[in-house]
């Protein structure tokens, strides 16, 4: 069963998410071990990320964490729409991690050509479980269309796919992505859904309650093999859930 964490405001639930991620990478650090983590873009991290910086630098030993991309856009890294520029501007530059830690998508290099070469980044360095990539840490976001990671509607045949990166289509704009698959993302030992606002609500609730034709959506797909799934929400997108 899910753990549904509710805060009130958008601000809120990036907070709760900080304090959850340095308390848990300080309980695994104390092992000495990497931890494997997969970002997202969105709203929300780019909150997340400011947090992290400005009031937790100091508190996660950021040598022990390597940091991947669960979907990122094909774009360069100082283009607006790179989740990793984001990432680098608002976290990376303000704290003290080594830069063989940040694993970032090349926005640079053909479609295919990136999927397979980040397929063999994340495989060639992550342990892996029943032959599959296993993150410590997957942060994942849901579009008002219920997509996650960039696994849309109208492609979820690529939730199931056998391939750890796929290359994933914007439904709307045509952008191309690279993506994680369902397989990689059901086999991490967490799976955090950060979602706020009440475009998400409806959608959210469908999934959550499995109503109707829920299946439909990419992110109700998402059920650990052996992890734990939790929802860290606002009380904009969790309204119907109450």
């Amino acid at each position: 069963m899910a753990e549904m964490i509710v805060s009130d405001s958008a601000f809120d639930t990036a907070k709760a998410f900080a304090d959850f991620f340095v308390g848990w990478a300080k309980e695994n650090n104390s092992e000495n071990k990497k931890l494997y983590v997969a970002l997202s873009g969105g709203s929300t991290p780019k909150i997340l990320f400011d947090l992290l910086a400005k009031n937790y630098a100091s508190e996660v030993n950021w040598e022990n964490v390597v940091f991947y991309w669960g979907d990122e856009r094909m774009v360069s890294e100082t283009d607006p729409e790179s989740n990793y520029g984001e990432a680098k501007r608002l976290l990376f530059d303000n704290i003290n991690i080594p830069e063989e830690n940040i694993i970032p998508v090349n926005g640079n290099n053909t479609l295919e050509s990136e999927a397979k070469a980040y397929s063999r980044k994340i495989e060639n360095i992550l342990p892996s479980s029943m032959g599959i990539p296993v993150f410590d840490l997957i942060i994942l976001g849901m579009g008002d269309d219920g997509h996650t990671a960039s696994i849309f509607p109208n492609q979820i045949e690529l939730f199931d796919s056998e391939k750890i990166c796929v290359v994933a289509e914007h439904p709307v704009t045509g952008q191309k992505r690279i993506s994680i698959t369902g397989k990689v993302i059901n086999n991490a030992q967490k799976i955090v859904f950060l979602i706020t606002g009440t475009t998400k609500s409806k959608v959210l609730d469908t999934i959550i309650n499995k109503r109707d034709d829920y299946l439909k959506y990419p992110a109700s797909h998402v059920t650990p093999a052996n992890g734990e799934l939790l929802f860290f929400l606002d009380q904009e997108a969790a309204i119907h859930l109450m």
